[in-house]
């Protein structure tokens, strides 16, 4: 750093209010993450550190921020907010270990850099994707709401960001529903080496806060004096009247994006001019000037920072490298969750899949208070198949959310909801649906707990399933796309039973949940079904029929086409599997089912290519090979989008050619 002697200082700083103890504070933390920083380019350099994206000249956004919020209320930073994490006096040893991928960082080696999230600090990290942040940030703020707390979150993204879909989907959020987070952009000149005028076409960001509906700032990014107190006086007020708020703090990023980018795409007068607004050099200078610190006192805080910095360093670079088994991996991508049994009551109504449904999540929003379900239409209208009529009467506004037509935003607020200490289920309109929040349920639910022990406590209902001519956009199955994501469990039922039970226990279990209801079977199944709560294990399949001629394994309309089937051909003994859940699968059923027979059919309404019954045919040949007395064989739809008309919509779907195929596997 340059001397602050004889330094010309271009902010105006105002320091009406504050005491000198608040003014060197506000200092000491800004000059420790620059010390760091200054620190970490050296290690980059030597080879000791693998990455680094840095914030310099930009400190006092992120301490400004920190330091407005009390240490109770959750801040959600970026890759250049370093002053975060230290205002939050993280210990910088965890820090440094978690930089370098250590056992005692946050992440247990699994994530790098600012990847990560504590709940010990209230911080929650970034996903690489940005956008799903402001979405979290919002379920975050709702949970405050819920809770009266009088709590606000803050959440980061930069310029470039903000052109992210997520982003303009959480404002919206936020605004309908008058949700306390303080958005804050740091507009720091350069979405990696795309400048500002290739990323919007408007003069300042904060203007889009009109399109919102939401009051917006803009601050001086570089002056902690003004970024200290506007937001002080914005936040104070967003606790005692509850809205959110967008600030767009001008800054600049002195260097590249990260360090291997460089900075040769920016103009050196540029560069220049935002060199003299230095944040921290000239507020040391500024204190001199007034009396209010020495050189002599600046250069003692220097020292003693730059002693804790290598006393830290040398804590993390003694610990060992991370070492791994696979079943520390593989246990840490779920949350563990103890499956407490409760048995069907003996009192029983035959009632439609449709209202097992119903009554299954009534009655879970009767047991857990901290439930909030979330959807398009599902408050008055009692959603598109009514299955949540009456709740808002019952739960009240507060816990009965109809949502914009926003399906990512709402995921992303699921996911702020679980980490305020919430349960969350959105009703995914229609299956079809979920390409549009595809994003925040793959790569931020999916991978929450394996990456710093976050569990994700959120159900996606998953209305699915052709057979009601509702042509492509409102019957696709998709569940093979999240049967291959690790950290997702899938949940298929065929019955009214099966579907209330494992309901009840996919809202109880703290993991992320996709829980498909298959439209055809709403209205068209019926069964006896116990009144009271109660719950069914998941990862258990049911065997519906015992046989030994044959074994046909399936779940969703899948069974009901295969009890069609057997009712047909009484002469023929076969083995029906029920999978109920694809993921956990119950490998221990299909495997005994397949020694009872020799003889195995998988049917799935899915597509073949890539579908589920694609991987079980392989785990079959891996482990059954001996048993097998004829080839494993797939019965799926057509390699087609799915159509409209009734005749096509027929020849799509498998049951059709259950038949042939039956006849096919008994000849062998």
């Amino acid at each position: 750093m340059k001397s602050t002697a004889e330094h010309s200082i271009p902010f105006d700083y105002s320091i009406d209010g504050l005491d000198n103890e608040t003014l060197i504070s506000l200092y000491k933390r800004m000059l420790k993450p620059r010390l760091i920083e200054e620190k970490m380019l050296i290690l980059l350099r030597q080879g000791k550190i693998s990455k680094w994206f840095s914030g310099i000249g930009q400190e006092a956004i992120s301490v400004g921020v920190a330091s407005v919020l009390s240490k109770e209320e959750y801040i959600l930073p970026m890759h250049r907010n370093l002053g975060v994490f230290t205002t939050r006096e993280i210990p910088l040893h965890r820090l440094f270990a978690q930089w370098q991928g250590k056992a005692s960082g946050f992440t247990k080696g699994r994530d790098r850099s600012f990847h990560f999230g504590t709940q010990q600090y209230k911080i929650v990290g970034m996903i690489s994707h940005l956008g799903p942040q402001f979405g979290v940030a919002d379920g975050i703020a709702l949970g405050n709401l819920l809770k009266e707390n009088k709590q606000i979150c803050a959440v980061f993204t930069g310029e470039g960001g903000t052109s992210e879909g997520d982003i303009h989907e959480a404002l919206n959020v936020a605004s309908v529903w008058s949700l306390p987070v303080l958005f804050c952009i740091e507009n720091n000149g350069y979405g990696l080496s795309t400048p500002t005028s290739e990323q919007y076409n408007c003069e300042h960001l904060a203007d889009r806060g009109k399109g919102y509906g939401m009051e917006a700032h803009i601050i001086e990014g570089n002056n902690i004096l003004e970024v200290y107190k506007q937001l002080k006086a914005i936040t104070d007020d967003m606790r005692e009247n509850p809205r959110p708020v967008l600030v767009e703090f001008k800054t600049f990023r002195m260097r590249g994006h990260e360090e291997a980018s460089g900075t040769k795409y920016v103009p050196k007068e540029l560069m220049d001019t935002w060199a003299a607004k230095d944040p921290v050099e000239n507020f040391a200078a500024f204190l001199q000037a007034e009396g209010i610190l020495t050189e002599t006192q600046i250069n003692s805080f220097k020292d003693e920072i730059v002693q804790e910095i290598n006393e830290n360093l040398d804590i993390a670079f003694g610990e060992e490298a991370i070492s791994s088994t696979e079943s520390n991996e593989l246990n840490d991508v779920f949350k563990s969750f103890d499956y407490q049994h409760i048995e069907k009551n003996s009192n029983t109504e035959e009632i439609r899949f449709v209202d097992a449904i119903a009554q299954g999540l009534k009655q879970s929003m009767e047991r857990h208070e901290n439930l909030v379900i979330m959807g398009q239409d599902i408050a008055e209208y009692g959603g598109v198949f009514k299955i949540t009529e009456g709740f808002l009467e019952q739960f009240g506004k507060g816990r009965v959310r109809n949502t914009p037509i926003c399906e990512s935003a709402i995921v992303s607020a699921s996911m702020g909801l679980a980490i305020n200490d919430h349960k969350a289920v959105m009703e995914m309109q229609f299956a079809d649906f979920v390409t549009s929040g595809f994003n925040p349920i793959v790569n931020y639910l999916a991978k929450s707990h394996y990456r710093w022990a976050q569990a994700a406590d959120v159900v996606v209902r998953m209305p699915c399933g052709a057979g009601v001519g509702a042509g492509p956009f409102h019957s696709q199955t998709n569940e093979a796309w999240f049967t291959h994501t690790p950290g997702l469990k899938v949940v298929y039922p065929a019955f009214p039973a099966d579907a209330k039970g494992l309901l009840a226990t996919a809202i109880e279990d703290p993991n992320p949940v996709m829980f498909f209801e298959h439209k055809a079977l709403y209205r068209s199944i019926r069964q006896e079904v116990p009144t009271d709560y109660y719950t069914l294990p998941i990862g258990k399949a049911a065997q519906l029929n015992e046989g030994t001629d044959i074994s046909i394994i399936t779940y969703g309309a899948g069974v009901h086409w295969a009890l069609h089937e057997i009712q047909q051909r009484p002469e023929v003994s076969i083995d029906l599997i029920d999978l109920r859940t694809l993921q956990p699968l119950d490998t221990e059923a299909i495997y005994e089912s397949v020694k009872r027979t020799g003889k195995v059919l998988l049917l799935q309404e899915d597509s073949m290519f890539g579908g589920i019954a694609s991987d079980i045919s392989a785990l079959i040949a891996e482990h059954c090979f001996e048993h097998l007395d004829g080839p494993i064989v797939r019965v799926a739809s057509l390699e087609t989008p799915i159509p409209f008309a009734g005749a096509l919509e027929k020849n799509y779907l498998p049951q059709q050619r259950l038949n042939t195929a039956i006849d096919k596997l008994l000849a062998y």
